[in-house]
């Protein structure tokens, strides 16, 4: 990944993510600065990863942007655009493939051969700190409770949408892993 005067991972993913989101899609650009403020706060409980998770946080929706959309998958196509044009960490793509239990919408898009060949999975303890972020963060970047926010992300999309129906498969993943970090914080 190209780091430039030893600029860190989070500053580097901050950087592109604004690039791609603020004036195309500011709403989801406000989105992300929240999900990344939340990965801020869980240094306590990461260690030495902290950095790569505020990294993914600020990375997690950039296939959104309408220069990346290949499948209209978003995790899909940040991850692929992560690593094929940045030559990005391989935990940072992982992270960006799987996050917020992607495999479900994957399933339901016809993706998930694509994504699972592709990306392998990352270590849970990431993977559930990255959702904990994205699922506890609204769509303007406040903070949401996780039953507040899955409701946001139903109401949006209706009940008969392919977002809805994978976020309702993916509901007890994700409330798994916020559970699984608040307990880890409360340590």
């Amino acid at each position: 990944m190209p780091i430039v005067n030893s600029v860190g991972q989070a500053e580097w993913a901050h950087d592109l993510a604004k690039e791609l989101l603020e004036t195309t899609l500011p709403r989801r650009w406000a989105h992300t600065q929240g999900v990344a403020a939340r990965a801020v706060s869980l240094a306590s409980i990461l260690g030495d990863e902290a950095d790569t998770l505020t990294a993914a946080a600020y990375l997690h929706d950039i296939g959104y942007a309408p220069e990346l959309v290949v499948t209209g998958f978003h995790p899909l196509d940040g991850a692929r655009y992560l690593r094929d044009v940045h030559q990005a960490d391989d935990t940072l793509c992982r992270l960006v493939a799987h996050h917020s239990c992607a495999v479900n919408e994957a399933l339901e898009r016809s993706l998930f051969n694509e994504l699972t060949t592709e990306f392998d999975e990352e270590r849970p303890e990431l993977v559930q700190a990255l959702t904990y972020c994205d699922m506890t963060t609204g769509p303007d970047g406040s903070h949401l409770t996780a039953d507040d926010r899955l409701a946001e992300i139903h109401s949006r999309y209706g009940p008969e949408h392919l977002v809805s129906r994978s976020i309702t498969a993916s509901t007890p993943c994700i409330l798994s892993a916020v559970r699984a970090v608040e307990a880890a914080l409360d340590r």
